[in-house]
């Protein structure tokens, strides 16, 4: 007899959840040691559950290796993540941008500390990046729009062209 298919949702009973939590992240630690074996690969696994405790899988190479080579190879990714969480805090880009203006504004700019101007360069780039980032969803969308243009004008073409043809 086989096994039924289990939706998968949130488990709303805590004891039943906290099971197939255990079952699940030891069938996922033997996962990665197999791949880590079979493909002489390095892993690194973690996992966070529902109340905060940590666990961890490594194998090959340590997991602090691990994670500095990921580090290294995705730095501006992290940089990017990092500035997006930071605008987050800040709401709007517009309320950052305004931010930055009163800092510079409203103080003498040749008696400002080093931190204060590091503190400043932080949020220029986030601004900056969070401006970018709506800069390329809004690109994205319009060429979604050029292209549904596009089809549709085909569309009309063809449709033109069978009436020229049959008339």
């Amino acid at each position: 007899m086989g096994r039924k298919k289990l939706e998968i949702k949130r488990i709303e009973n805590k004891s039943s959840r906290q099971v197939t939590f255990s079952k699940r992240r030891n069938g996922l630690i033997e996962k990665a040691r197999q791949l880590s074996v079979l493909c002489d690969a390095s892993v690194a696994l973690l996992v966070v559950s529902a109340s905060g405790k940590l666990y961890s899988f490594s194998s090959g190479d340590n997991l602090v290796k691990i994670l500095d080579r990921y580090g290294k190879q995705h730095a501006d990714d992290l940089k990017a993540l990092d500035h997006q969480s930071k605008a987050l805090n800040y709401g709007s880009h517009y309320e950052l941008l305004e931010l930055v203006d009163s800092k510079l504004v409203g103080s003498n700019v040749k008696n400002v500390s080093i931190d204060a101007l590091v503190q400043l360069e932080e949020h220029l780039e986030t601004a900056l990046s969070v401006t970018r980032a709506k800069k390329t969803e809004l690109m994205l969308k319009l060429v979604e729009n050029l292209k549904e243009k596009e089809k549709m004008l085909k569309e009309e073409n063809q449709v033109l062209a069978s009436q020229i043809f049959l008339g």
